[in-house]
Parts: structure tokens; sequence; C-alpha cells
């Protein structure tokens, strides 16, 4: 699990397994590499699959203040690519990715060949003014006053369908305990001050829209605004599932990938 410098400040640590065409992974915000475990080991079979833990996540190095937009996430995912050498690849951003993915993808097409984006969010131009202030205080009241356990605990369940496998519920619970101020924060102050709405429409990369059936958090209605404002885009229900999809379904999951991948024109 090697780890990467791309910048005098920032250590990138990433999972890599595979061969074949690049496929970069971009968790959401209660997670990091550790819960794309069945996607490195199932679409290694056919890509060389890069899972990254973002900046302030995971094994990866804080910023040294938090970050206020998906910009400066890209930023560093594009410092990240460069480093590596990739310089065409596959990319998939779930949650809070998603709009890193989006991100990226609108400011450097040339080095995205196919896009990918799970259970997306719009961040604040999906909500009030009021509703969009209350979660980033909840947020950052959260992760500053909780230990990680107990916000896994409050929030792990609303983030997957209603009769989620006991396995799977501690699994995420596990993963999300691990998160810190910093990176927690840095995607709070982006998802206050995230509004896409004006490049959607711009996005020409071919993208494959997933969506948990019973996601409460990005529910299907706002996968559909994307799917209609993308016009190169599919969209994919993945039945009986939450907005942690990939972990609940990893098997339909992975099939929708791969297909997308080996054959976007139809999947």
């Amino acid at each position: 699990m090697p780890t990467i410098r791309v910048s005098k400040e920032m250590k990138i640590h990433y999972r890599v397994k595979g061969e074949g065409k690049p496929l970069i992974i971009l968790h959401g915000l209660g997670n990091n590499s550790q819960s794309w475990t069945k996607q490195l080991d199932d679409l290694s079979k056919d890509f060389q699959v890069f899972v990254w833990d973002a900046p302030g996540y995971g094994q990866s190095s804080d910023p040294e203040e938090e970050f206020t937009s998906f910009r400066q996430f890209a930023d560093i995912l594009k410092q990240f690519v460069d480093a590596l050498e990739l310089q065409k690849f596959y990319l998939l951003g779930h949650s809070m990715g998603s709009a890193i993915a989006i991100d990226f993808t609108y400011r450097f097409k040339d080095r995205v060949e196919l896009l990918i984006i799970a259970d997306p969010t719009r961040g604040a131009a999906g909500n009030s003014e009021e509703e969009n202030r209350k979660k980033l205080t909840r947020r950052v009241y959260n992760v500053t006053n909780l230990t990680g356990e107990e916000l896994a605990r409050q929030r792990v369940r609303e983030l997957l369908a209603p009769e989620a496998n006991l396995e799977v519920v501690k699994e995420a619970e596990r993963i999300m305990a691990q998160v810190r101020p910093k990176g927690y924060i840095s995607v709070a102050n982006s998802l206050y001050s995230l509004d896409h709405t004006d490049i959607y429409g711009s996005i020409t990369t071919p993208t494959l829209i997933l969506c948990g059936e019973f996601d409460k958090a990005t529910p299907v209605e706002e996968a559909k605004i994307f799917h209609h404002a993308i016009a190169e885009s599919q969209l994919v229900i993945i039945p009986n599932t939450g907005h942690l999809c990939y972990q609940e379904d990893p098997a339909s999951f992975n099939e929708a990938v791969r297909t997308f991948l080996q054959n976007p024109v139809n999947i």
C-alpha cells in the first residue's frame, strides 16, 4: 500500500492492484480507501485499480488548512495522477468523490476517458441556504465533539438500505470511525460551497451514473438531475441498496462498472 509525495506538504496514500487500463476511485465523506476492497479485488481482474485516501483521510497527509472547495481536492488529484505518470484513465467518484471527479473532468477532460459518478451530490445546489448552513454546522460540530465511533454509529445506518447486512453495517462503522477533523471539515466546507450546476452541461466525457435504490443522502431523484444534465450519460439504479451501494451489493455495482468500461455505448 504505497504512498506518493505530490507536493512539499502533501503525501497521498493509495491502494493499487491489477494490470490494464487505469481506473482511479475516489471515496466519499465518511470513508477511505479501505471501503473499496471488494472493487479493488474484483475489478483488478480487468483493470489496474487505484483507490486513494483523499487529503485528510486514511494514511494521507492532512492539509495544512482545511479546504473550502472541491477544486482544491481536484488539484491534488491532478498532482497525484501526474506523479504516477497516468496520462489517460477511467475515473470513478462516489458521493463527495463525484464532485471531485466532475471538477477534474471539466478542467482536464483530455485525461479522463470515461467517467463514473456514484450516488453523486449537488451539495449547496440541492439545498436551501438554511439547510445548507445547518448541514455544515452539524458536520463540523460532530467531527470535533464526537468520537469517531460515536459519529459512525450516528451516521452509518442512514447511509444504508433498511435491511442492510449486519456485517456491512459493522464494516462501514469501522471505517467511518477513522475520519479526522481536517479531512472531514474540508469536505464539509466544500459541500457547503458546491454548485456545479453550470458545468454539468459541459461534460462531454461518456458518463455512467449509479445510485442506490433507497439512497436517502443523495436520492435517485438527484441522480436523475445529473442524468438529464450530462448529455452522454447513462443511469443505473442498484436495487435494494442505500448511499453505500458499492459496499452493500458489490457484485451488482462492479458488474455495472465493468460493463460500462468495456462497452460504454450500451450498458
